[in-house]
């Protein structure tokens, strides 16, 4: 089990690294240096710093014209999601094991995982 587990974990931070390589390859390759450190420098004053997408569907929109900033958005994503994948799994592992003690608490951390990742955006505090 720990090794399925290993290696979802492995995968998935290797395909977020990929991910955001490919954006970044993609960024540099679409502006000058001159023009990228613009894009690199801390303003404090402008908040959000650039046009970045923050949204699932402005990330999709930006994937289906290869913007470069949507594509490292994605890599975070997964990034993010790697975790959560690794939770789930779990779960179902430690339901075919039989093990109901585990998958009490496997349940719990993914309920608390999925209740803070879904429910956040609808709670007014977390909105600005």
């Amino acid at each position: 089990m720990s090794k399925i587990l290993g290696v979802v974990l492995r995968s998935g931070v290797v395909l977020s690294g990929i991910i955001i390589t490919l954006g970044t390859a993609l960024f540099i390759a679409n502006h000058s240096l001159d023009d990228t450190s613009s894009y690199l420098t801390y303003n404090p004053s402008v908040i959000p710093h650039g046009n970045f997408p923050v949204t699932l569907t402005s990330i999709a929109s930006g994937l289906a014209s290869l913007d470069p900033l949507s594509i490292i958005a994605l890599g975070f994503l997964v990034l993010l999601a790697t975790p959560v994948a690794r939770v789930a799994l779990s779960l179902f592992l430690f339901a075919a094991e039989r093990d109901r003690k585990f998958v009490y608490l496997t349940a719990t951390v993914l309920a608390i995982l999925l209740f803070s990742i879904l429910a956040t955006p609808l709670i007014p505090f977390f909105n600005g």
